[in-house]
């Protein structure tokens, strides 16, 4: 498919989710298994597929690492420095933490093996890694330093460190460093199942927005959409081309950090003291956003 056709489904699929809650035909429940099964079954067999077919030497680029970070520390740097003067803790962390914590699992491996594939899928999924191992922990720090939580942040390490994408990433540059041959059927049984890994993660988001109107302070959802899906696609153009980066590391890092907010920061909102209204505002605004935003952002990488 093109680009426009990739984006357009996309958002077909999204709405689907929409009308599939409305209709009472998504429920809580089946909404849940369907996450459950893209965040445990079909992203870690995307992740694993993509790497384990690569060299090393193709996945581990050392610009992307460092790409990465650079731009999430600076514009995390500058989300603080835009809702310094929220009118409450639970409000200015949520603010902070949505204007950097990428979707990198649900929307952006997905969008980049659709969009690229190949070797550009499997430093996407290294940026997924990566990004697991840095964004939760900074998240986490956030909420600890500007809310009043009483929930123990050693039980959402202890859950983030047993991840299944983190694992599958390590199996999958375990094989390659090895140079393991995947077996054809099993190869292709990975295929089959990551190919659902998009329709089943967009389906399970749009059953999970929600706006409640009465509650959206407009000014600070609109700085959040600003700095997220604005900013931090031109941030991370910026500093790929600083950093004479390939075609390849490019479009996966500018890609992967110009995806919205995370639908999991609306859940550590919620347990770690933060303003969970604001929240699913900014994961709703952000989301339906990037159906524009990326479009725009893959007119420049593609």
């Amino acid at each position: 498919m093109s680009v426009v056709s990739n984006l357009g489904y996309l958002l077909v699929v999204l709405c689907l989710g929409v009308a599939g809650r409305s209709a009472g035909l998504l429920t809580e429940t089946r909404t849940d298994l369907l996450t459950t099964f893209a965040f445990y079954v079909a992203l870690p067999a995307l992740v694993f597929g993509s790497t384990a077919s690569k060299s090393l030497d193709e996945v581990l680029e050392p610009r992307l690492v460092v790409g990465f970070w650079a731009v999430l520390f600076l514009v995390a740097a500058v989300a603080w420095v835009v809702h310094r003067r929220e009118s409450s803790p639970a409000r200015r962390s949520v603010a902070v933490v949505q204007s950097y914590h990428c979707n990198l699992g649900f929307l952006g491996l997905p969008i980049v093996d659709a969009a690229f594939g190949g070797s550009v899928t499997a430093k996407a999924s290294l940026v997924l890694g990566v990004g697991a191992l840095t964004q939760v922990p900074l998240t986490l720090a956030v909420f600890a330093f500007l809310t009043d939580t009483d929930t123990p942040l050693r039980t959402e390490l202890r859950g983030y460190l047993t991840n299944p994408v983190l694992l599958s990433l390590v199996a999958g540059l375990g094989a390659a460093a090895l140079g393991v041959s995947i077996p054809g059927t099993v190869s292709a049984g990975l295929g089959a199942v990551a190919d659902l890994a998009l329709p089943a993660a967009l389906v399970a988001i749009g059953a999970s927005l929600s706006l409640e109107r009465e509650s959206v302070d407009l000014p600070t959802v609109g700085s959040v959409l600003v700095v997220k899906m604005f900013v931090m696609p031109a941030v991370a153009l910026l500093t790929f081309w600083a950093l004479s980066a390939d075609l390849s590391t490019t479009r996966a890092g500018v890609l992967m950090l110009a995806m919205p907010t995370a639908v999991s920061t609306f859940v550590y909102a919620t347990e770690l003291g933060g303003d969970a209204d604001l929240a699913s505002a900014n994961v709703f605004v952000t989301t339906v956003a990037s159906v524009v935003t990326v479009l725009a952002v893959l007119q420049f990488v593609g």
